[in-house]
C-alpha cells in the first residue's frame, strides 16, 4: 500500500486474470440485453429508463468508493450497472438526441481519449496496480464508463451504418480483442495500453453478440430470441461468474492469511 500520499487507499480493483475477462464479458452482454429491454420497453419509457439506470449506477459508485478493499460483489456490482447505464447513454445519444452514430461515437471516444489524457498528466500513469488514491479511483471509473458507452455506440455503427451486421460484427471484434494480447505479447507493445486497448473491445464484442441473439424483429439480424428471455439468460451465466469469483477471492484471502500467521505453509512440500 503506497503511503506517499493521505489520501492512500487499498487496491479495490481485481487482478487481470482469465476470470476477469469472463466476468467482464459477461457483464457486457447482460447490460446490453437488460439496458435494451428495459430502454426500449414503452412501459417503462426512455426518459424513466435512463434515470433508473443512473441512479442504480451512483448508488453502486457510493458503494464501491466507500468499501476499504476489493469486495468482488461490490465491484462486479458496479461494472454491470455502469454496463447498463453506458448501453443506455449511448442510445440515448442516438434515439433520443438524434445524433448519428458515427458522430456519438466520435463524440465517446473523445471524452475517453479526455479522461486518459487528464488522468496521465495528473497521475503519470494508467496502470490498474497504481489504484492507491481517490483521484486514480475515480480516473479508474471515469475510464470504465466511458469504454462501456463507446463500446456501445461503436458496435452499433459497425453493426448498423457500416452493414456487417451483428454476427458479423461479433467476430470482427473478437478479432479485434486479439491484437492487444498479440501485439503485448510478441510485439513488446505496453502491459498498459494492451489492457485498456482489450478491455475497451471487450464491450462491442459482447454487446454485438447479446444483440445477435437477442434483438428482436423488425430491428434485429439474428435469432431474435427477445431482450427480456436474453437478460434472463446472460444475467444467469453472469450470475454463476460471479459465484465463481467470490469463491475463488475467498480462498485466495484465506491462503494469503494463512502464509501470515504460518510463513512456511507457502512452502512446497
Amino acid at each position: 500500500m503506497t503511503t506517499t500520499t493521505s489520501q492512500s487507499l487499498a487496491i479495490k480493483v481485481p487482478e487481470i486474470t482469465l476470470l476477469f475477462w469472463t466476468a467482464k464479458l459477461g457483464t457486457t452482454a447482460f447490460g446490453e440485453s437488460f439496458s435494451d429491454y428495459v430502454f426500449f420497453n414503452d412501459y417503462i419509457g426512455r426518459h424513466a429508463a435512463i434515470l433508473m439506470g443512473l441512479t442504480l449506477l451512483v448508488g453502486c459508485l457510493i458503494v464501491q468508493l466507500s468499501t476499504k478493499k476489493y469486495t468482488p460483489v461490490v465491484y462486479w456490482l458496479t461494472v454491470t450497472s455502469v454496463s447498463i447505464f453506458g448501453t443506455m447513454s449511448a442510445d440515448f445519444l442516438n434515439q433520443d438526441l438524434g445524433m448519428p452514430l458515427w458522430g456519438s461515437t466520435v463524440l465517446l471516444l473523445a471524452l475517453q481519449a479526455g479522461v486518459f489524457t487528464t488522468w496521465y498528466i495528473s497521475e503519470k500513469t494508467l496502470d490498474t496496480h497504481s489504484i492507491n488514491t481517490r483521484p486514480r479511483e475515480v480516473f479508474y471509473w471515469l475510464t470504465v464508463i466511458f469504454t462501456f458507452a463507446l463500446g456501445t455506440a461503436a458496435g452499433d455503427f459497425v453493426a448498423g451504418p457500416l452493414g456487417l451486421g451483428t454476427l458479423a460484427s461479433t467476430f470482427v471484434f473478437l478479432a479485434v480483442i486479439l491484437l492487444p494480447a498479440a501485439g503485448y505479447k510478441w510485439l513488446r507493445l505496453n502491459e498498459v495500453l494492451a489492457f485498456w486497448l482489450a478491455y475497451t473491445v471487450t464491450r462491442p464484442l459482447g454487446a454485438s453478440f447479446a444483440d445477435w441473439l437477442g434483438v428482436p424483429s423488425p430491428y434485429g439480424d439474428g435469432l431474435q430470441l427477445g431482450t427480456g428471455p436474453m437478460s434472463l439468460v446472460t444475467g444467469g451465466a453472469l450470475a454463476a461468474v460471479l459465484a465463481l469469483v467470490v469463491v475463488r477471492h475467498r480462498a485466495d484471502t484465506a491462503r494469503v492469511n494463512a502464509c501470515r500467521t504460518d510463513p512456511q505453509a507457502a512452502s512446497p512440500a
